[in-house]
């Protein structure tokens, strides 16, 4: 990266596609355009390509290629597993529960849900971000259909207990749905391991294109489609795929599952860094580090300073640095996050908070060149 341009640490807003990701693409883009329901020459080599995508999504998550359907994006796989399944058991069973901290793209769906009669339950969290088994135990019911509880949180990178929730889930009668979309490719996400019946995955997320997703559903496991038209992806979600960006999402998935390990030190490498310059610089007293000390993302920091507001923070470090805020501006009154609130951070932290996200391309100088800038502007 270029020292004109600031360093780039909002990878969990979204990630650039990788050079290996563009060579996948690129003959999808210049050369082979069929129709992959055509039964013709061109349509069988777009057939393939999507197939091949399909074990290659497949594999990171260590699912069946038959378990795979994909979507445009973590939004739509939310909708389709959430809406889905309530449509599909929503006959005898009326409950859902979700915890305090999930995307809006799952709790919007869950607050719809509420408009047509089903009733919600929102389990709290700690002061970490993390939901406690018991309360989900406290919360299940035979009437609870679904249990929808995020893997990895995208604010502050708390890991839930997925497998101990989903079993909780299952032992009374009920489905077990995780939004992945900010693990895959960051931490092992394998479907076995974690017991799940549905999850989530978003490619943007994963140095995938945008507007293309998948959504795991175990066989066997039912679902009602959310859209009408012909019987694409096992009639489950209708529409000509998306192909260039099928292949980009296979191949993404495909060198995110080889290169895991790599990745994980990487970013925890560069993460630390990032987390002891600031606290060095700036004083342990005056910073507050949000998510779980141990349980969280490897290349996420949620980090407050005391009396500040993001926002402006953000402002002045714009030419060096981009990232976000963790708290939201809304009618020109600051406000926390639904995510911070949840965890009860005082507000005075919670309006200073920055989430800051390493990623691939990150560098230590980068990292250092951050560090100052962040440093200079809080002194300023």
């Amino acid at each position: 990266m270029s020292l004109a341009q600031p360093v780039y640490l909002d990878y969990n807003a979204t990630t650039p596609l990788t050079e290996e990701v563009k060579a996948a693409m690129r003959p999808f883009l210049e050369e082979h355009f069929g129709n992959p329901s055509s039964q013709h020459f061109y349509g069988r080599i777009t057939r393939q390509a999507v197939e091949t995508a399909r074990r290659q999504v497949a594999g990171l998550i260590r699912a069946s290629t038959s378990e795979i359907i994909f979507t445009s994006g973590g939004t739509e796989s939310n909708n389709l597993a959430i809406i889905g399944a309530a449509h599909a058991v929503g006959e005898k069973k009326r409950h859902i529960i979700t915890s305090a901290v999930e995307h809006p793209a799952v709790s919007e769906v869950c607050r719809f849900l509420q408009t047509q009669g089903f009733e919600i339950t929102t389990l709290p969290v700690d002061q970490y971000g993390m939901v406690a088994p018991g309360d989900l135990q406290a919360a299940v019911r035979p009437d609870t259909l679904l249990v929808s509880v995020m893997h990895a949180n995208n604010e502050v990178g708390t890991i839930q207990p997925i497998r101990e929730l989903a079993d909780l889930a299952h032992a009374a009668g009920a489905l077990f749905h995780t939004d992945a979309a900010q693990s895959a490719g960051k931490i092992p996400v394998v479907v076995d391991k974690l017991g799940v019946d549905l999850l989530s995955l978003a490619g943007h997320k994963l140095y995938a294109p945008k507007g293309i997703g998948a959504l795991y559903l175990r066989k066997n496991i039912p679902l009602q489609r959310v859209t009408f038209g012909a019987g694409q992806e096992g009639g489950l979600r209708p529409g000509t795929e998306n192909v260039l960006e099928i292949v980009g999402l296979g191949a993404a998935a495909q060198s995110a599952r080889r290169d895991l390990a790599a990745n994980m030190a990487h970013y925890s490498t560069l993460r630390d860094r990032l987390e002891a310059g600031l606290i060095a610089a700036i004083g342990q007293e005056n910073v507050r580090i949000n998510g779980h000390p141990r349980e969280r993302l490897p290349n996420t920091l949620s980090i407050s300073f005391k009396g500040l507001r993001a926002y402006e923070l953000l402002e002045n470090i714009s030419s060096d640095v981009a990232a976000s805020a963790g708290a939201a501006c809304h009618t020109g009154q600051e406000r926390t996050t639904g995510v911070l609130a949840a965890m009860g951070t005082p507000v005075e932290w919670a309006q200073g908070t920055l989430r800051l996200s390493v990623g691939h391309m990150t560098t230590p100088s980068e990292i250092d060149r951050a560090i100052q800038a962040i440093t200079h502007a809080i002194k300023e």
